[in-house]
């Protein structure tokens, strides 16, 4: 409901709008404008996450610098600060990072060099979080009140929301002591329920999640192809870390101490904040490259050539772990304009029912060269730093023949001399270099490219940014419109007391008794008609109020501006008397002068006695 009236909006509308409330934020918090941004995502959002997310960000106004995994991001903040990462020459510092937060776990091996990290593998699980825990506890708890209380949660949506919140609580509690109550007042048919449960109880409870921690683990060393001993440092982020039995199953499982030297709620945040100092020219801060990988495999298919009988009609270009940003030039042989499309190879691994399709790629400008009967078209296909894919450019080459210089092996060895050759003066191989003839490519020319993904087209995000726009000072209308409501609500009561206080003396009773009613009537007015009225209307009802009320309010500040006068008079009359009385009594100290002394103080030369030399 917008307005009072039923509105339809898309994921990206309602991600702009959240992030549009965050800038605004942010620059409330710097008194800056705020304009560019850099936000992580998990590791298997797909093309077209990303792409919305692009999306939604420029619907906000922002600029997004880069869209970087959420373990990328908390590696990014680990190595930046670290001033001992082993340089370009030394083995390099390897360290998995685990993040389980609320609804998903992943787990990344990165290795650290000076200035420099390198994601080696990621392995994540969508279905594991602390939204599981909770939701096990939930229904340990149904089941116990519906023997205990009679009740059942699951019929009532905001007893069973209660529960859940309680059950959260419960489990942070958990983290930190042996066992915890559970007290919820009138859950439901005005019964009170309460609930005792143990550390243990509750491992138990969630054994077949706990089950599941390793698995993520086993991924990550396998894809990266290492072993445990390999790891150096297990650094563990994320809230649902705090929980002892995780913290044990993935500590028994490296067998080495954990490592918590990161904010496990902010990690993700900071390693953001830190990606958008190093691109930001405002903030001087240490270069730190990041090299990160491609989560699902790729590929690339096109329709079958008719001259080409054998060729093949796919082709996976980026595969799972190839890495990020990188870059792939395709090479096709056409007689006219084709189409290729990408899509993700393996649709089984992505999330939920999302299609595999990324884009539909249209390659223009193509036609057959006389002598070939066909034109070589050469495209550039690129996965960016946001994990997005794109054929960024196309163009064409031909084959010529160009004269190459052959490189003398006796030269290219000049300091390697034998001792024993006999130096002549052979000066034919100076005067002109052996060449051969070679073929090559030579680009000739460009190929258009048209597009088309899963990304919103221009005009539909021009439309978008404008509704945004509208809502974002409706946003601002509705609370200037409440701050005017109560502006003019606090200014009756305030009226209301001054009559019979500060202008009780001031105003006559038939003035009072005429302010009086008018300030009631708004009071009513306000509480039923008013409750909805425009911006517009609360500040005429005030200045109606403020005109009946100005000759009284002038009357007070008359009165204490007369008052603020005597108060000055007397303070200059008083200081006038202290003035007077002080040069008097300086005058009465003075000693009195006699006829024969004189005015002026005598100079040091005058004090002093004159010296006479003796007559010889």
């Amino acid at each position: 409901m917008y307005q009072g009236k039923k509105e339809k909006f898309s994921a990206t509308q309602l991600i702009a709008m959240f992030l549009s409330k965050v800038r605004q934020t942010a620059a409330n918090e710097l008194r800056l404008p705020v304009s560019d941004v850099v936000m992580s995502v998990p590791a298997w959002f797909t093309d077209a996450q990303r792409r919305s997310l692009i999306d939604a960000a420029e619907i906000a106004g922002l600029k997004p610098l880069r869209i970087i995994n959420d373990n990328t991001a908390a590696a990014l903040g680990y190595g930046i600060t670290k001033l001992d990462l082993p340089s370009a020459e030394e083995k390099p510092r390897r360290v998995a990072f685990v993040d389980i937060g609320h609804s998903n776990y992943s787990c990344s091996v990165v290795e650290f060099k000076k200035g420099e990290l390198t994601v080696k593998s990621t392995a994540c699980d969508r279905h594991f979080g602390g939204r599981e825990f909770n939701l096990a506890l939930v229904n340990h708890f149904q089941k116990e009140f519906k023997g205990k209380y009679h009740i059942d949660i699951s019929t009532n949506p905001k007893a069973l929301a209660r529960v859940e919140a309680a059950a959260e609580k419960l489990k942070k509690v958990l983290s930190a002591n042996q066992q915890a109550p559970m007290n919820i007042e009138s859950l439901m048919n005005d019964i009170d329920v309460q609930a005792m449960v143990t550390r243990q109880e509750f491992e138990a409870l969630v054994e077949p999640l706990l089950n599941k921690v390793v698995g993520p683990l086993e991924q990550a060393l396998s894809d990266a192809k290492l072993t445990k001993d390999d790891i150096d440092v297990i650094e563990l982020v994320g809230g649902c870390t705090r929980v002892p039995a995780i913290k044990e199953r993935i500590q028994a499982f490296f067998g080495k101490t954990l490592s918590f030297t990161l904010n496990q709620d902010e990690a993700v945040a900071r390693g953001c904040a830190f990606s958008c100092a190093i691109l930001s020219p405002a903030f001087k801060v240490r270069d730190f490259a990041v090299q990160d990988i491609v989560h699902y495999p790729i590929e690339f298919s096109w329709e079958k050539d008719v001259d080409i009988p054998d060729e093949d009609t796919s082709l996976t270009v980026f595969n799972r772990g190839n890495v990020l940003p990188s870059t792939k030039i395709l090479t096709f042989y056409r007689k006219q304009p084709f189409d290729l499309e990408a899509r993700y190879a393996k649709p089984e691994d992505l999330p939920g029912s999302v299609s595999p399709f990324i884009g539909r790629f249209s390659v223009k400008g193509v036609k057959a060269d006389p002598k070939t009967e066909f034109m070589i078209c050469k495209l550039k296909a690129r996965v960016n730093i946001h994990g997005v894919l794109n054929v960024e450019s196309g163009y064409y080459v031909e084959d010529q023949e160009v004269e190459e210089e052959i490189k003398d092996e006796k030269k290219e060895d000049g300091d390697k001399k034998d001792p024993d050759a006999m130096e002549t003066d052979d000066k034919k191989d100076d005067s002109k270099p052996k060449t051969r003839k070679v073929k090559k490519q030579v680009r000739k020319g460009d190929l258009p490219i048209v597009a088309g993904t899963t990304a919103l087209d221009e005009s539909a995000k021009n439309s978008l940014t404008e509704q945004e726009a509208s809502m974002v000072m409706e946003d601002k209308l509705v609370a200037d419109t409440e701050e005017k409501k109560n502006e003019l609500e606090t200014y009756i009561y305030d009226l209301r007391n001054k009559l019979d206080d500060q202008f009780a003396d001031l105003a006559s009773d038939e003035e009072k008794d005429k302010l009086r009613s008018k300030l009631t009537e708004s009071e009513d007015w306000l509480y039923e008609e008013g409750e909805d009225a425009t911006k517009a209307v609360y500040v005429a009802k005030m200045d109606e109020i403020r005109a009946m009320a100005g000759p009284i309010s002038q009357r007070y500040f008359d009165k204490i501006e007369a008052q603020r006068q005597a108060v000055q008079a007397k303070v200059d009359a008083e200081n006038a008397a202290k003035k007077a009385a002080e040069e008097e009594s300086r005058k009465g100290a003075e000693p009195e002068k006699t006829e024969g002394s004189k005015d002026e103080e005598m100079t040091d030369a005058e004090a002093k006695p004159e010296v006479e030399e003796p007559e010889s």
